[in-house]
């Protein structure tokens, strides 16, 4: 799945709106002798000893909650999948320069931690999309066929994932 962010390169200060699950959050830089990032569910908070590093604070952060969310996101779709008699080796998150998602001959699915920008059904649409190819390695009529049986709307969620993030 291939992508090319067109997001404009962040600045990391305050009052620049950055993304999550697919919303617009607004950034707080604050000087502190910490380096953090929280999340307070309006905006994000920055706490950091150098603003030089907001950019690097942020990817942690966004590295930390895409292992948990894709992994909570991904439970109940292998669940469907076992029901084919299949189920991933794994699940795991690599930056990808041009693709969202990939499915290695042993069976990982590897995720790029930039979906969790895109909301949650973009997300589980990627996830889908890489199950589908433990049992259809390319994307012949079958694949499709699968794809459209395990999420009816996925060309929505591929649309708005290419339209958001692509």
């Amino acid at each position: 799945m291939a992508f090319h962010p067109k997001t404009p390169k962040r600045r990391y200060i305050s009052g620049e709106t950055h993304l999550y699950l697919g919303r617009q959050y607004r950034l707080q830089v604050i000087d502190s002798n910490k380096n953090e990032v929280h999340y307070k569910g309006r905006y994000f908070e920055l706490l950091t000893d150098n603003r030089a590093k907001g950019e690097k604070l942020m990817k942690q952060w966004y590295l930390q909650r895409s292992k948990i969310k894709f992994a909570e996101f991904a439970e109940s779709l292998i669940e469907k999948f076992k029901n084919l008699d299949v189920e991933p080796s794994g699940i795991y998150l690599q930056d990808i320069p041009t693709r969202w998602g990939s499915c290695t001959p042993q069976g990982k699915i590897i995720l790029n931690p930039e979906l969790i920008k895109a909301p949650k059904a973009c997300i589980e649409y990627v996830i889908v999309h890489e199950l589908c190819h433990l049992i259809h390695r390319d994307h012949t009529q079958k694949f499709i066929a699968l794809q459209a049986k395990m999420m009816p709307d996925w060309k929505r969620w591929k649309t708005k994932l290419e339209n958001l993030l692509a």
